[in-house]
Formats: structure tokens, C-alpha cells, sequence
């Protein structure tokens, strides 16, 4: 892989992230649902972010968050997706730049806007030292950021990357799917390493067969949070699940929150303990930038216990702060291996 011009390539939704904190009266005075993800049109989006106030604006998506955090840590990254040419979409690149990854999709000049995810996050309770219930909840544009297609796929740089990585989220639309399939041709290939993320659980559901094809058949370095494997196999038995990944593919690795992870390498299960925090602020990017970890730790030729506590430092990391990346230099997490 020392060959590459780039770590890793990533493909995914680009959506501009817009967090404040709100309080539950808010939420329930403009419909959103409290811990939910709710899509919207390009007029509520507006009115929402109007609503907001003092927020914070970063390049956000799931496959983006783990790029940039993949790029802080001193990799080399490139990220693949659909920004209009408008002020939202110029957030997004020219934070996307900052972090460090190549921005390498031309904005499109028609179209629906650049995509926009208006994050409210809640918190409650810490009476007598315990620490406050933390929520998100999310009104999501998608706009631009689902019209990736096979036109966007730079075969050059696909060749270019030592590793493909892209999001579930994305089968959701017919023309991102089929870019996605393009892209998983060139990777194979050209000896580029394919690595998937699950997404969600609704996405699972939606597109459960699809996605056991992947893994079993194309991708070699696969993450899932708990909910998401759970509804993959719809089995909620632990135990169970890691013996039906078991050899589906070269690495996955399940992340359960506070229980920590497993990384199945074959017929080996790695235990990663969790790092304890006492104050979570938001769990926004904890899966992404846990994806980032363990993706710098793979490319570096750490050994998968180590990519897997520099994955789980990551994620406690960047669960100190509002948004889906952390405040503090992620390169100081590697003095800690």
C-alpha cells in the first residue's frame, strides 16, 4: 500500500452540520421528535436553521466525519461527494480542506442545494453529580448530497487510494448506488481495500440482502454499531452475531458504546475495552471517528489491538465536545498506545 498517493477514499453523503443546544419545549413547539432523525424539505431546512441561533457550522455525514478524522491524524485522505455551488456548499469544502482531506467531487451549478442536517441537542438530569442525558435530534435536507453518480467515480483516484471507504446510507439513493458499484469494481481491481459502514438500523432494514452481498462477497474492513449488526442478522444475541461474521470478510469490527468493541479477524475476537468519560457532551461522530481510528491504526500496520484502542480513544474523544469532530489535536491520542 506504500505505493498509494492516498490512505483512503472515501464516498458518501455530504451534509453541512448546523448544531445548538435547545431545550425539550423547543422540539416540541416545531414537531421535531426528541432523539430522532427526521427528513425535511428544502423550506423547513431554512426555516429550522433560522430557529437555531448561535450554532456551530462543520462538514458533517458519516463517511466525511471518519475522513476528516482519519486526515487529523496525520493520514492522507480524499473524500468523494455531491455539494451545490452555494454558500452551504462552500462551508463544506472549505472545512472539509481545513481538516486536511482532498475535496474531489466539482459542485454542481444546478440541482437541489447543498444538503444541511439542523442537529438540536438536549441535555437533562445530572442531579446530585450524575451526569446529564444527552440527545440529538436531527432535521435532515439531503438535497444534493444524494445525487452522487457514476460520473462523480474518479477512477484515477480510486487506484490511487489504498482503501475505499464508504457508507450505507448511500444505497438509499438508485444513483449513488450505482456509483458505489462502479467504484467497488475499479477498488478490486486495482488493489484497493474496501471498507464499509453500516449507517443505521432503519437503512439496514431497508436494505438487509444488499448489504450481506457486500460483505460477504467485496468488502474486506467492515463497521457496525450493535443496533445496526442486531438488525443486519436480526438476532440481538452477541455471541450469536460474532459467529455469524465470523470469515464473511478480513476485519469487522462491532462497537457497542459504554461495552466497548470486538474486532474478528478470522477466527480471532479482539476485546477492546471502552475509555471512560465522565462528561459526554454529544455523541455525534463517536462511530465515525472510531472508523477513523482503526482505519489510521490498519494503514500504519499497528496490530488490530492497538487500531482498536486508538479507535476507542478516538470516539471517547470527540465525545467531549458538540459535533462530529474533536476540539483537541488527535495526533496526542497516539501517546497513549
Amino acid at each position: 500500500m506504500a505505493d498509494k498517493r492516498y490512505d483512503i477514499v472515501g464516498v458518501g453523503n455530504a451534509i453541512v452540520d448546523v448544531l445548538a443546544y435547545k431545550d425539550s419545549e423547543f422540539l416540541a413547539k416545531h414537531g421535531l421528535i426528541k432523539g430522532a432523525m427526521t427528513l425535511v424539505d428544502e423550506s423547513e431546512s431554512h426555516r429550522l436553521y433560522k430557529l437555531m441561533g448561535a450554532a456551530t457550522e462543520c462538514s458533517g455525514g458519516s463517511a466525511g466525519n471518519t475522513l476528516a478524522g482519519f486526515a487529523q491524524l496525520g493520514g492522507k485522505a480524499a473524500f468523494i461527494g455531491k455539494i451545490h455551488d452555494d454558500q452551504m456548499g462552500e462551508i463544506y469544502k472549505a472545512d472539509m480542506q481545513r481538516s486536511g482531506v482532498h475535496f474531489a467531487t466539482e459542485m454542481a451549478e444546478s440541482g437541489p442545494s447543498t444538503a444541511c442536517c439542523s442537529v438540536f441537542v438536549t441535555e437533562e438530569g445530572g442531579k446530585f453529580g450524575t451526569s446529564p442525558k444527552i440527545e440529538r435530534t436531527m432535521a435532515t435536507y439531503l438535497g444534493a448530497s444524494v445525487n452522487i453518480s457514476e460520473e462523480d467515480i474518479n477512477e484515477q483516484l480510486i487506484k490511487d487510494s489504498a482503501i475505499l471507504y464508504f457508507e450505507g446510507y448511500l444505497w438509499d439513493s438508485p444513483s449513488a448506488k450505482a456509483a458505489l458499484l462502479k467504484a467497488i469494481k475499479i477498488a478490486k481491481t486495482a488493489g484497493t481495500k474496501i471498507s464499509f459502514t453500516l449507517s443505521d438500523p432503519l437503512c439496514v432494514d431497508r436494505h438487509r440482502d444488499d448489504f450481506c452481498r457486500l460483505i460477504n462477497e467485496d468488502v474486506d474492513i467492515f463497521f457496525a454499531n450493535e443496533h445496526e449488526i442486531e438488525a443486519l442478522y436480526s438476532e440481538t444475541n452477541i455471541r450469536k452475531i460474532l459467529y455469524r461474521i465470523n470469515g464473511k470478510c478480513e476485519i469487522a469490527a462491532i462497537t457497542r458504546s459504554e461495552k466497548g468493541s470486538y474486532i474478528l479477524v478470522g477466527d480471532d475476537v479482539h476485546t477492546i475495552d471502552p475509555v471512560r468519560i465522565e462528561d459526554v457532551y454529544d455523541v455525534t461522530g463517536a462511530g465515525d471517528l472510531y472508523a477513523a481510528g482503526f482505519l489510521y491504526g490498519y494503514i500504519n500496520n499497528f496490530s488490530h489491538e492497538k487500531s482498536g484502542n486508538l479507535a476507542s480513544l478516538c470516539a471517547s474523544e470527540v465525545i467531549k465536545y458538540l459535533g462530529g469532530r474533536a476540539a483537541t489535536k488527535l495526533p496526542n491520542l497516539l501517546e497513549k498506545l
